[in-house]
C-alpha cells in the first residue's frame, strides 16, 4: 500500500498537499492512452462524391496497451440496403485507401438495412480482427499492422466506410479525426470528480 506523506506546509498550500494524498488513493489506470477519434458520414465524403441523403456518425475509441478499438456507429437514410462496413487506412480525403480492419465487414454491423446502429469491441492482436491482405503488407504480422493503423489515426488519413447495394465502394464515409484530450481541470472537488470520472471508461 502507498503512503503519502505531506512536510508541514503553510496554510496556503495545505489544500494541493491534502489532494495530493487524495489523488494517490485513487486505483492506478488498467490501461494506457486512448486516442479517441470521431467522424460525419456522408455521400459527399466519398470518392467520388454521390448525391446520397444518407447520414451517419462513428466514434472510435483506440488504446495503445489493451491494443483495443471500441467502435460505435449510428447511420440513416441511405438509398439501398448495407452490405458492408468497415475502416479503410490510409486513404486521405478525395483518396480510397485499402481495407484494414475485418472484412467483409464487421462483425456484428447491420447488413441489408437502410439505417441502424452498431457498437462493438475488437482485438486488434487477433488476426481476426483485420483484413488479411494489410497485415501482409505490415510485416504479416498483426502488430505491423496496428502501428500502421495507429499512424493513420493520428495523420488523419483513415476513415469509415459504409458500403450498399447501390454504392458497391461505399455510399457514405468520413474521414476520423482525433478528438484532443480536454485540458487538465483544476486540483480540488470537482477536478478530483472529473479525474475520477474519465477514467472509469477504459478499453
Amino acid at each position: 500500500m502507498r503512503t503519502y506523506s505531506c512536510p508541514l506546509a503553510p496554510t496556503a498550500l495545505f489544500s494541493t498537499c491534502v489532494i495530493g494524498g487524495v489523488a494517490l488513493l485513487l486505483p492506478a489506470p488498467a490501461s494506457g492512452a486512448t486516442i479517441t477519434l470521431t467522424a460525419t458520414l456522408s455521400g459527399a465524403h466519398e470518392n467520388p462524391p454521390n448525391a446520397s441523403p444518407g447520414t451517419g456518425t462513428v466514434r472510435v475509441d483506440y488504446n495503445d496497451v489493451t491494443h483495443k478499438i471500441f467502435v460505435e456507429a449510428t447511420f440513416s437514410g441511405l438509398l439501398s440496403n448495407t452490405t458492408a462496413a468497415h475502416i479503410h487506412s490510409p486513404g486521405p480525403p478525395g483518396v480510397n485507401g485499402p481495407v484494414a480492419t475485418q472484412v467483409p465487414s464487421f462483425s456484428g454491423f447491420p447488413l441489408g438495412v437502410t439505417s441502424g446502429t452498431f457498437s462493438n469491441s475488437f482485438d486488434l492482436t487477433q488476426a481476426s480482427s483485420w483484413n488479411p491482405a494489410f497485415i501482409a503488407a505490415h510485416g504479416g504480422t498483426t502488430a505491423g499492422a496496428e502501428a500502421a493503423l495507429r499512424e493513420s489515426f493520428l495523420a488523419g488519413t483513415a476513415y469509415f466506410n459504409i458500403h450498399t447495394e447501390q454504392f458497391g465502394s461505399g455510399e457514405i464515409r468520413g474521414n476520423l479525426v482525433v478528438i484532443p484530450a480536454p485540458l487538465a481541470a483544476p486540483l480540488g472537488g470537482l477536478g478530483i470528480a472529473a479525474f475520477a470520472a474519465r477514467r472509469r471508461r477504459t478499453l
